[in-house]
This record gives C-alpha cells, sequence and structure tokens, in this order.
C-alpha cells in the first residue's frame, strides 16, 4: 500500500478536495483505496457520505479502536472518518512514540489496499506530522497566490524534522496548482514563484493544475465526488489529467 499525504499550513487551497478526488478517481480506475481524514472539519467525511458514530480517525490514534474497526465502505471508496474532537489532538497524544500512531494503526490493513489517501489539516500540529510518518509521499495543493506558497514554506519547516527522526524516506511528490486562471497574469506569475519554491524543496510542479469552477463547491453540498457529480467539467478534467500525472509519477519513483 502506498500512502500519500495531502497537506498544507494554509486552508481553503482545495486540500480536501484534492483528497476526493484522488479517492474516487482511483476507485474508477479499479484501485482499492483507502481515506484517512485527519481533519476537524470533515470536509472529506462529508462528501464521502461516510457515517462518522465514535469510531473514528481519533480513536484510532488513541489505540481506543483499530483501523479496521474504523473503516466506513462508501460508494467512492473506503475511509476512516474524521471527528470534530481531532482539534484537540495535540493536547490528547502526548505519550512517547506519538509520532507513529497512525503508521502503526495503518499496518494491519496495508494487505487490503493500493493506496491510502491521507486528508491532513491546515495546522503543523501533531496530526500532520502522524500523516507525515506513515506516509511514503506528500503532495501540495496551493491556491495560485502568495500567501499560499508561504503555507508550504511553513510545511516545509514541519516536513525536515520528519525527515530526520521519523520518516527519512518521505518524498514531495509534487506541488499542485489549485483555483488557476491560464488567462490571469498574476497566476501565471505564481507559477514562476511556485516553480522556483519546488525546485528548493528538491520536487517541481504538476503539469497538470486545477482550474477555478463552480461544480466543485457544487459537488460538495451534493456529497458527491465531482466524476459522480459533474464528469465532463473543466476542474474534473483538470483532476483526471492530475491523476495520470500522479500515477506516472509514481511509477517512475518505483
Amino acid at each position: 500500500m502506498k500512502t500519500i499525504a495531502i497537506a498544507n499550513r494554509k486552508g481553503g487551497v482545495g486540500k480536501s478536495t484534492t483528497a476526493a478526488a484522488l479517492v474516487s478517481g482511483l476507485t474508477l480506475k479499479g484501485y482499492r483505496v483507502l481515506a484517512v481524514d485527519l481533519d476537524a472539519q470533515r470536509n472529506l467525511t462529508s462528501t464521502m457520505r461516510a457515517r462518522a458514530d465514535s469510531k473514528t480517525a481519533l480513536g484510532v490514534l488513541t489505540g481506543d479502536i483499530t483501523a479496521k474497526e474504523a473503516i466506513r465502505h462508501t460508494e467512492s471508496g473506503d475511509i476512516i472518518p474524521a471527528s470534530k474532537n481531532l482539534s484537540g489532538a495535540d493536547a490528547t497524544l502526548t505519550e512517547t512514540g506519538k509520532e507513529y500512531r497512525l503508521k502503526e494503526a495503518l499496518e494491519p490493513v496495508k494487505g487490503s489496499y493500493d493506496y491510502c489517501i491521507i486528508d491532513c489539516p491546515p495546522a503543523l500540529g501533531i496530526l500532520t506530522v502522524n500523516a507525515l510518518t506513515a506516509a511514503n509521499s506528500l503532495i501540495i495543493p496551493a491556491q495560485a497566490d502568495i500567501y499560499s506558497l508561504e503555507g508550504i514554506e511553513d510545511l516545509q519547516e514541519t516536513i525536515q524534522p520528519v525527515r530526520k527522526y521519523c520518516n527519512p524516506s518521505l518524498e514531495i511528490q509534487g506541488i499542485l496548482l489549485t483555483r488557476y486562471s491560464p488567462r490571469s497574469i498574476l497566476s501565471r506569475d505564481v507559477t514562476t514563484l511556485a516553480e522556483q519554491l519546488a525546485e528548493r524543496l528538491g520536487t517541481s510542479l504538476y503539469k497538470a493544475t486545477i482550474r477555478e469552477a463552480v461544480a466543485v463547491k457544487e459537488a460538495q453540498i451534493s456529497q458527491q465526488s465531482l466524476f459522480t457529480y459533474a464528469p465532463k467539467a473543466k476542474a474534473t478534467e483538470d483532476y483526471r489529467t492530475f491523476i495520470d500525472e500522479f500515477l506516472e509519477r509514481g511509477t517512475a519513483t518505483e
């Protein structure tokens, strides 16, 4: 099982949307996919229409339940749902080895899936550290603006100690530009800055970019994947291109 963390310190960059598209897109291609929602806002859990009772990601991290017990089966794929109580995880997870809780919990289910997609919170606390420790690689969605790029700079400060102490093989697979306007001078300028930032991080931008589209918000409201709700929308087309590139990059690094 390949484990992919989706993270950015900045909120509102399409992180959960990208995670949902990756989960549903890979599932449609025939892969066995497990999603893990570590964001207390529970956007991915809602989009996948997962029932979030007492068996959630928080219980998995505290060791009260196993990952297998927490998994919910949905039309878009399997998911370990989030709990709003994840917002207090930094105070709850304090024991030695807290960084490895998710990695250890996922070990027994690795043989059941091809991919695990982790939606991280827009914060650099213990939940994001757990995701990065468990992951083989990281995808960073970034809105085409300067504040979003600054969020990546902040994330890099978390990646470095995780690589040093917890997961030396963690790689950044790429930066994905979202809410992108090909005709905007600002977007083109930000692309240049993002390319420079990616080079400093030892990675690159995805060639695919995700355009702004009303269909994205409509799909979220209807709690459906983009591929089901708006299969012909521009953003859906963009995510198909991204997923193909994601698979190509993954094959290239094997």
